[in-house]
């Protein structure tokens, strides 16, 4: 695949990357725009794989797939005549891949979400998923620019969208009037079970921030809708603190049985209190530091955050907890 037309393709590659990483985020951030979810992924796509064309055209890697077994080599090609390259997947796969296991996660995470909500409008998709999009376009910015030159740096875009409407909490789904389809619900709970902890948390993964309202401002200083403060200052901790009390205390509490009850609800017919209690003293789940639940009247009670930790373990051990017969939970 070298020659003389080589640094020309690979530049087209990349400008062809760029232009549908720009669509992709103008398209999502369209207020007339109704299906954000499924453009948003098709785009970041196509993106990420001439991205990854790029890198390995650069290295002299083939990313044509080639007939199985022929000699001499011939290429798969489309019904057309064209040849078939390596899809996103394909890339990701590769040995020569230089993409970090969280990001390959996040990206692996959408190609599976679009499957999901293809050729219909899946609600909730557009608001449910904001961290795992904002990690993509973010993991996007760093790879373009370390795999290759800051001047394809698509950073210099405005930092703050600008709304209608101010930063609040939003909804519940069933507030808002719309709950993720069955399916969805399930292939994120399939998927999540499946990762490691520290891909779970990471920011690559899914990009979190936590706003707080500024309610004084000193005249002289910049009037920026967003401030950013040190992690580990004296401010940011009060503030971390305080959201974990505020979330805590809005959530449910729930004991033991009520938590057997819904995972066997759920088709893990052989989850019991046994596999529950087995589970919590692996993972140490009643040290305060972890906050998973709270001693209330002398007696443990566990947050909605342990919940979804026993339906993470029960996915991921599903053969062992679900009889043959039962098939998927729904």
């Amino acid at each position: 695949m070298a020659g003389k037309r080589g640094p020309s393709i690979r530049r087209e590659l990349l400008l062809k990357s760029r232009e549908a990483a720009l669509n992709a985020v103008q398209t999502f951030n369209n207020p007339l725009t109704t299906f954000k979810a499924e453009t948003f992924i098709v785009l970041m796509n196509i993106a990420w794989t001439y991205l990854l064309h790029a890198y390995y055209r650069r290295g002299g890697i083939d990313y044509r797939y080639v007939k199985q077994g022929s000699k001499p080599r011939r290429f798969d090609r489309t019904n057309a005549g064209a040849i078939k390259h390596w899809e996103l997947e394909r890339c990701l796969n590769d040995d020569a891949c230089p993409v970090d296991r969280p990001t390959k996660q996040n990206l692996r995470f959408l190609i599976g979400l679009r499957h999901e909500i293809e050729h219909h409008k899946s609600a909730g998709s557009d608001q449910s998923f904001s961290g795992r999009y904002l990690a993509c376009c973010l993991n996007y910015e760093r790879y373009i620019c370390e795999l290759f030159d800051e001047k394809y740096s698509l950073g210099d875009n405005p930092a703050f969208t600008l709304n209608f409407r101010d930063l609040r909490i939003p909804k519940a789904p069933d507030e808002s009037g719309f709950s993720l389809p069955s399916n969805v619900a399930k292939y994120v709970q399939e998927f999540d079970a499946t990762l490691e902890e520290a891909d779970f948390q990471s920011a690559y993964f899914s990009y979190r921030t936590i706003f707080v309202p500024k309610l004084v401002n000193h005249r002289g200083q910049a009037d920026r809708a967003i401030e950013f403060v040190s992690a580990d200052s004296e401010l940011a901790k009060e503030v971390d603190k305080q959201y974990w009390v505020q979330k805590e205390v809005e959530r449910p509490k729930f004991l033991p049985k009520q938590i057997v009850d819904v995972m066997k609800g759920e088709g893990f017919t052989n989850f019991g209190m046994h596999q529950h209690t087995q589970l919590w003293k692996m993972l140490d789940a009643k040290n305060p530091g972890k906050g998973y639940g709270v001693t209330v009247a002398n007696g443990w009670y566990w947050y909605e955050r342990w919940v979804e930790e026993v339906r993470r373990h029960c996915w991921a051990n599903q053969d062992s907890y679900k009889d043959s017969e039962t098939g998927l939970a729904a």
